[in-house]
């Protein structure tokens, strides 16, 4: 009796299984599976556990292993990304957000939200301990190519970013969710925030929904790259170069000190 209970549990198990939505399981599970190999394998962590002391002639072996960490999540999360949809799906690219999808619009959304950020972002950086956290690679405040690689390298991660959250994740669950999948790809976006300043991690939630939101209105993740990667630049532009001036005030002669440091 116990055995044909266990066939009947198991037949009934793969009948459920059967009426999945076979796009929305490889979704789920593909970035599950990312994400995991993302933080086993290609974080700084791993780097600074397994390969830092190979690099301690390298002149900069901290940057390298930001650089390990950006470039190892864009073959992670892009790359991968990118052949699961061509090979698993068998389906366009550019119903995932890789299009340029309304310009007009996006480029619109994108200049008005960096440009309210980076006003924000001037009040709340005047304080030593703002400014002391950003950029993350400390050694980058006092060299400008080091800052520079850097937020290269920090660009090529943040393309990554947004293309499994607003557009592998976020399309691919589209069409069995709809605009709710605005809201699920925002979980776990904000859940990987955890460890980061508050203000940061707090932000991920508003700016995660307001994100997905722009790359269902514009059909591309382009403009949340644009919007995501002004944000982070400006911090980190910002923090350095009160870092530099040493001011952290907030008036017209502020503005000016901080931009000798530029020119």
């Amino acid at each position: 009796m116990t055995q044909l209970k266990l066939k009947s549990e198991i037949k009934e198990l793969f009948n459920r299984i059967k009426e999945l939505d076979r796009r929305v399981v490889i979704v789920f599970l593909a970035v599950a599976m990312l994400q995991t190999i993302s933080f086993y394998f290609t974080q700084r962590r791993f780097f600074r556990e397994n390969l830092f002391e190979q690099f301690q002639d390298f002149s900069n072996p901290y940057l390298l292993e930001y650089l390990y960490w950006f470039v190892g999540d864009f073959f992670t999360f892009f790359i991968l990304g990118i052949i699961i949809i061509k090979f698993g799906f068998r389906e366009k690219l550019s119903d995932f957000g890789l299009q340029i999808g309304d310009a007009k619009t996006g480029l619109s959304i994108s200049v008005i939200f960096i440009s309210v950020m980076i006003v924000l972002i001037w009040f709340v950086s005047a304080t030593p301990d703002f400014a002391e956290k950003y950029p993350h690679l400390s050694g980058a405040k006092p060299d400008w190519n080091t800052l520079l690689i850097y937020e290269a390298g920090m660009l090529l991660y943040m393309f990554a970013w947004e293309f499994i959250w607003r557009g592998f994740m976020l399309f691919g669950l589209e069409k069995k969710f709809g605009n709710y999948a605005v809201l699920m790809q925002m979980i776990p976006f904000v859940i990987l925030h955890n460890g980061k300043p508050f203000l940061e991690t707090f932000g991920a939630i508003f700016g995660g929904i307001a994100l997905g939101i722009l790359a269902l209105r514009t059909r591309s993740i382009y403009y949340c790259v644009v919007t995501h990667i002004g944000v982070m630049f400006s911090i980190d532009l910002i923090s350095t170069l009160r870092f530099r001036a040493n001011d952290y005030g907030i008036g017209l002669s502020s503005v000016i000190n901080l931009l000798k440091q530029i020119f």
